[in-house]
């Protein structure tokens, strides 16, 4: 017997990527847009702790992250965070609504 799904009665298939692993791929975007392998990311980190972390910085990471999940942010929400960890759970939250 052959079963088939329309779109709308198919389940939603859960993220499973962990924040451990968003963690990981953010650190890699943030050492990539500024061009310092040994940069350190933390949950606290903003823009007020790296010194080249200007606004132009900041859409290449918001560009750089759209394309490595796969997503598409809405400036209201990038403009509410206030530091690395808040964006690691927003990227988090958005993969498990996929």
């Amino acid at each position: 017997m052959v079963c088939c799904f329309r779109s709308q009665d198919r389940p939603k298939r859960r993220s499973t990527v962990s924040r451990e692993e968003i963690m990981k791929r953010v650190t890699d975007i943030f050492r990539d847009v500024f061009d310092d392998e040994e940069l350190m990311i933390y949950d606290s980190t903003n823009s007020d702790d790296i010194e080249d972390w200007d606004s132009l910085e900041h859409i290449a990471l918001i560009v750089s992250m759209e394309k490595e999940f796969g997503l598409k942010f809405d400036i209201k929400e990038v403009n509410k965070l206030e530091n690395v960890g808040e964006m690691i759970d927003l990227i988090k939250k958005r993969l498990d609504e996929k």
